[in-house]
């Protein structure tokens, strides 16, 4: 079984910075893709960013510039530095992942989420 934890959510003040971290755990032969999503109250749950086994980057127009995604392959685990945070990024943010853990094609997994609410 493969989990992903993610951790670093809060309470931010607009402009702030938060950095969220997503681990995965388990038993699992490789990581390809590793990304964000989120979810704001009422709304539906959308992508924001993904990063690719060998590095590789896209973004949502909304986060572009502001939300670095990166990893650490070593660690398995993701990571989004958010910076110049808006009211409108409160959201539960949910990390994901492609894993291989037997088979031929990658499982997509989600982790629990964590809360990150920007207000003054």
């Amino acid at each position: 079984q493969v989990q992903l934890v993610e951790s670093g959510g809060g309470l931010v003040q607009p402009g702030g910075s938060l950095r969220l971290s997503c681990v995965a755990s388990g038993s699992f032969f490789s990581i390809d893709a590793m990304g964000w999503y989120r979810q704001a109250p009422g709304k539906q749950r959308e992508w924001v960013a993904v990063i690719t086994s060998g590095g590789s980057t896209n973004y949502a127009d909304s986060v572009k510039g502001r939300f670095p995604i990166s990893r650490d392959n070593a660690k398995n685990t993701v990571y989004l530095q958010m910076n110049s945070l808006k009211p409108e990024d409160t959201a539960v943010y949910y990390c994901n992942a492609d894993v291989m853990a037997g088979g031929t094609s990658p499982y997509n997994y989600w982790g629990q989420g964590t809360q990150v609410t920007v207000s003054s």
